[in-house]
């Protein structure tokens, strides 16, 4: 399934960004949204896409102070329970989001490329904050500039580092991503060379 060609709205994401005044569903889609939802119709890929949200699994790669903000998000405060995602999986047979929190070293590369590979199908990936994105300050020979030289990222999550909100944002994103149909970033398109 290509994305190509088409808007984000078209793919079913709802978020404030997609649909600004005036772009939404017409009259008439929000009325059979709304009879669906009353009824309780849907389709078989909606209803798989619906489960994999609610139990989404992640896999830390915690390499700097990003994971004690990424740590910080099973707390009471933040509760990432609410979307059945607080077991924290050590195994990476176990889980489908990887959620790669800091700088990558260049002999960091390969073990973390073999957790991706080790993971099941369908997985997702989230580089949170700015070294995982790009390098971050560490524009140096011993650090990897961006995550998505080695593994497929969906979702970027910036900062320095990235508060707890932030990353429950890109993880609300990455939801809505997956209920519209927009297939993992690996499917979509190889990593940076």
């Amino acid at each position: 399934m290509a994305v190509e060609g088409k808007s984000l709205a078209d793919h079913g994401l709802r978020s404030e960004r997609v649909l600004w005044k005036g772009k939404g569903p017409g009259v008439f889609e929000q009325e059979v949204a709304e009879l669906e939802r009353r009824v309780g119709l849907t389709t078989l890929a909606r209803a798989v896409a619906w489960a994999q949200t609610k139990s989404m699994w992640p896999d830390t790669f915690g390499l700097a102070c990003c994971a004690i903000e990424m740590m910080s998000i099973v707390s009471s405060r933040y509760d990432i329970a609410r979307f059945g995602m607080e077991a924290f999986r050590a195994s990476p047979r176990q889980a489908d989001l990887l959620i790669v929190s800091g700088r990558v070293a260049h002999k960091m590369a390969a073990p973390l490329r073999q957790i991706y590979d080790q993971m099941l199908e369908p997985k997702w990936v989230i580089a949170m904050g700015a070294c995982a994105s790009s390098g971050g300050m560490f524009n140096n020979y011993a650090v990897l500039q961006s995550v998505d030289k080695i593994v497929g990222v969906d979702i970027y999550v910036p900062g320095c580092p990235p508060r707890p909100e932030q990353l429950m944002e890109g993880i609300i994103r990455l939801h809505e991503a997956v209920q519209a149909g927009i297939p993992p970033a690996h499917e979509l398109r190889s990593v940076a060379s």
